[in-house]
């Protein structure tokens, strides 16, 4: 999985030097690196953005009074070559307030703590009762809400890329997050029929040895997974 990255800061040595320190990072794309925050809106209209690094002291509009306006506000480390504008950072929950000339280890001081934020609060999926296999919905992260998914309501997750697609009888939810981890948070009457694909049994309408049916919809059966599926099916 790969966390999207957005860099705003006027000055454009400081935007190389953050760019240089992001390509070292393999779990991090970078969208887009601008020199205003009102060319990083349409970007944040556009793209689902993971961390915000954002500078602080910028012409027109300053940094944190961007962020404070933006309705779906990612995460944020702060920069700026200013000490004064610290608490006024914390208070608006950044992740990380960097003092420039920003080296890498501090750079990587700021993403580490990014990162734990991330593993600890399972950011895009949250699993609810008291163990798996008595849940009867799960929490998913969509467009920085979380969006309650009834089990029941599902007939089958599909893969792309870094996203799953949760297709239920009424809508399709679109989160970040693995199939193969998202699969784990599922009951039993889940099964992985191939690498992009995770079927409801209960909403199976029919099936061949080559693919199974839900809804009209022809899911394709994986050659590594047609003995589980039969198994599963019987």
């Amino acid at each position: 999985m790969k966390y999207k990255c957005l860099i705003i800061d006027d000055e454009k040595l400081a935007r190389r030097l953050i760019e240089n320190h992001l390509m070292q990072l393999d779990d991090f794309e970078l969208v887009a690196s601008c020199s205003s925050a009102i060319k990083a809106s349409k970007i944040l209209q556009e793209e689902t953005i993971d961390l915000l690094i954002l500078d602080i002291e910028m012409p027109v509009l300053k940094g944190t009074d961007f962020f404070k306006n933006l309705v779906h506000k990612p995460k944020v480390i702060f920069t700026t070559a200013y000490r004064d504008y610290a608490i006024e950072g914390f208070e608006l929950d950044a992740v990380d307030y960097i003092l420039k000339p920003i080296t890498f280890h501090r750079f990587f001081k700021g993403i580490e703590k990014f990162r734990n934020l991330q593993r600890n609060i399972e950011t895009t999926v949250l699993v609810t009762e008291n163990t798996k296999r008595n849940a009867t919905f799960i929490y998913v992260r969509v467009n920085r809400k979380q969006v309650k998914v009834n089990f029941d309501a599902v007939l089958y997750i599909e893969s792309i890329k870094d996203y799953i697609k949760i297709h239920t009888e009424k809508e399709v939810y679109i989160t970040k997050h693995s199939i193969s981890s998202f699969e784990k948070k599922l009951d039993c009457r889940f099964c992985r029929v191939h690498r992009s694909f995770i079927i409801n049994k209960d909403k199976i309408t029919a099936y061949t040895k080559n693919d199974i049916e839900i809804e009209k919809i022809e899911i394709p059966i994986g050659d590594n997974y047609r003995k589980n599926i039969a198994d599963f099916l019987t």
